[in-house]
């Protein structure tokens, strides 16, 4: 069986806080073996398709969208989901589109895509999976505890590095069974190995220069 090693998160300049380019961050992926990187900007798909346009077999379009509760974290997307909208109604269009969901850094409060409990719990159902190992997350705390409350509900985990530079990419990568799409993803995602590694907080300051910089354009 061929095993796979997957980026789930990462960001290219098509998010507010990065200046990575889609063809640097295909490069980066390369370069340090990865074989399927999902690439999900800040509610948008649009560096996903440039990267896929230059490596179709690397690169799984995908999204990080906010909602009014949080932040869901997609694979497969096939169309655009527009921020603000509710939980309910986001993970409804991305049903439409047969992606696969995860939720981003659950229980990491110190950012605004952060998760109470309660709206996480009303959703479960509905998710493929919870990132359990997110690399930019401060704290071991809020890693510790979305792995926990992974196990407790018996739901499936991802893990990512959350780059929004190049050298970031593949920090945090999980090992899975050969898959060709969002239903084989669904199947062996259970069974996948992770492979982590904490960021140390200045890589944010990566990604606060990019979002400095674009303001100071605009």
């Amino acid at each position: 069986m061929t095993i796979l090693s997957i980026e789930f998160h990462c960001h290219t300049c098509f998010s507010k806080d990065s200046l990575t380019r889609p063809a640097d961050l295909v490069k980066a992926a390369r370069r340090k073996g990865i074989d399927r990187v999902i690439i999900t900007d800040h509610n948008s798909i649009g560096g996903a398709l440039e990267a896929q346009a230059i490596d179709p077999e690397l690169v799984i379009v995908g999204e990080e969208i906010m909602t009014t509760r949080g932040e869901i974290l997609a694979a497969f997307v096939r169309e655009e989901i527009p921020r603000g909208l509710s939980p309910q109604e986001t993970i409804h269009r991305l049903k439409e589109q047969g992606a696969f969901i995860s939720v981003s850094h659950p229980f990491d409060v110190l950012r605004q895509g952060g998760w109470d409990e309660a709206d996480l719990l009303e959703i479960l159902p509905e998710v493929d999976a919870i990132e359990v190992f997110n690399s930019r997350c401060m704290s071991p705390s809020f890693n510790r505890r979305a792995r926990e409350f992974a196990e407790i509900h018996n739901i499936a985990g991802t893990v990512g590095s959350d780059a929004h530079a190049a050298f970031e990419v593949g920090r945090s990568v999980m090992l899975l069974d050969q898959f060709t799409g969002p239903g084989e993803m669904r199947e062996v995602i259970k069974r996948g190995i992770p492979r982590v590694k904490w960021s140390p907080p200045w890589f944010h300051l990566v990604s606060r220069y990019a979002s400095i910089k674009k303001k100071l354009k605009s």
